[in-house]
């Protein structure tokens, strides 16, 4: 077992762009707390961080940007360039990783808690580990992904496929290997034989919460519902019904899009009749998706949908809730302000994490809604 007690640790790497972020968010739907030691290094060298002088003294004052943070796309030219650079920047943020790591597992309530880092078995972290995991694509589907989302060229992404170490250096160590060349759908049933096999009864763990208060139509009961891969044809008609369009969505699409986020499903006599699509980055809660029935009691089925968002979100320890409505339920101020949240701008608020994911949600026409889940920040010590 590893070094915490009453916890299995699962170490999930792999090389660039065989889908490791996936993987860790389909564990996370099944039950995982999940750990970005990749994110905890962009936290190690924030402003304010004991990082953040170690690396301007090692490199210098040039990486600073006119905010007083460090510019992490300088940093990365030059570590990306300098295996000596990258070695130095290890020796400096490895061991605040590993701090920040053992805070949040010792801090969850999850039994069974994944580290998601592309040199774990280069790291100390490999310690910890009771199983070890490797994500595994060939080199034409890595740079052909690294294409489509990155925007690189074909010669761009087969020299960034090559600068890593051997893929097959890491599938000869792994417990397990999960080859991801395929369907989003062959993708998780993978991963949700894999999690079976360690977790015994996992598929019978309930899934429903339910709310008894009678809502319009009278006679039905409103339930809140973690969506699963099952739910995926019902969410792709719901959100391209109510979008009118502007949303087109296929079962495929949510598959998909389980690799990044997850659902909260608002059900009215087992039909389902709202969502929300929400994550949890970096200790930060991101609610990008709301949809619900016109004839749903908006007030109710906001207060269901978020406050279950909330509870999920502090299992994950999460710090802060940003929420991006769009106009109509943007307007509901009153009703936001009910459950706690008030219209910011990302500039406003403080912590560069924060203002970072608000930055990468936010989409034109929405409006940022904040609140502060927990004011004991989780990582302050890094």
């Amino acid at each position: 077992m590893s070094n915490w007690s009453g916890k299995f640790v699962i170490g999930l790497t792999g090389n660039i762009a065989t889908g490791k972020s996936v993987v860790r968010r389909m564990l996370e739907h099944l039950g995982a707390y999940t750990v970005d030691a990749d994110a905890l290094t962009h936290r190690a060298y924030a402003k304010g961080a004991p990082g953040y002088q170690q690396v301007i003294d090692t490199f210098g004052k040039w990486l600073v940007n006119k905010d007083g943070e460090i510019d992490r796309s300088k940093l990365g030219q030059l570590v990306f360039s300098s295996p000596e650079a990258m070695v130095q920047l290890e020796s400096i943020v490895h061991p605040l990783v590993r701090q920040a790591a053992e805070i949040l597992i010792k801090r969850s309530i999850q039994t069974v808690v994944v580290i998601e880092a592309i040199k774990l078995l280069e790291g100390d972290l490999r310690n910890v580990c009771d199983s070890i995991w490797v994500t595994n694509a060939t080199e034409q589907v890595q740079a052909e992904r690294l294409m489509r989302k990155r925007g690189m060229t074909r010669e761009q992404a087969m020299e960034r496929v090559h600068m890593q170490s051997a893929q097959s250096a890491k599938v000869a160590v792994a417990n397990i290997v999960i080859t991801n060349t395929g369907s989003y759908d062959a993708l998780w049933k993978q991963v949700n034989a894999a999690w079976k096999e360690i977790v015994p009864g996992a598929a019978a763990e309930p899934d429903t919460i339910t709310v008894k208060q009678p809502v319009v139509p009278p006679r039905g009961e409103l339930t809140v519902k973690r969506g699963k891969p099952k739910n995926s044809a019902a969410i792709a008609e719901l959100i391209t019904r109510l979008s009118k369009g502007t949303r087109k969505m296929t079962a495929d699409n949510v598959m998909e899009e389980f690799g990044e986020k997850a659902y909260m499903l608002l059900q009215l006599d087992q039909k389902i009749v709202g969502l929300a699509g929400w994550q949890v980055e970096n200790l930060v809660t991101r609610t990008t998706d709301i949809f619900l029935e016109n004839y749903v009691n908006q007030q109710k089925a906001l207060e269901m949908l978020i406050n279950e968002v909330e509870r999920a979100s502090s299992e994950l320890q999460s710090e802060a809730s940003l929420i991006f409505p769009m106009s109509e339920l943007a307007a509901q101020e009153g009703l936001w302000n009910q459950l706690g949240y008030e219209k910011r701008t990302p500039e406003t608020l403080g912590v560069q994490a924060w203002q970072d994911s608000a930055r990468e949600a936010k989409t034109e026409g929405s409006t940022l809604l904040f609140k502060q889940l927990r004011q004991d920040r989780v990582l302050r010590p890094i």
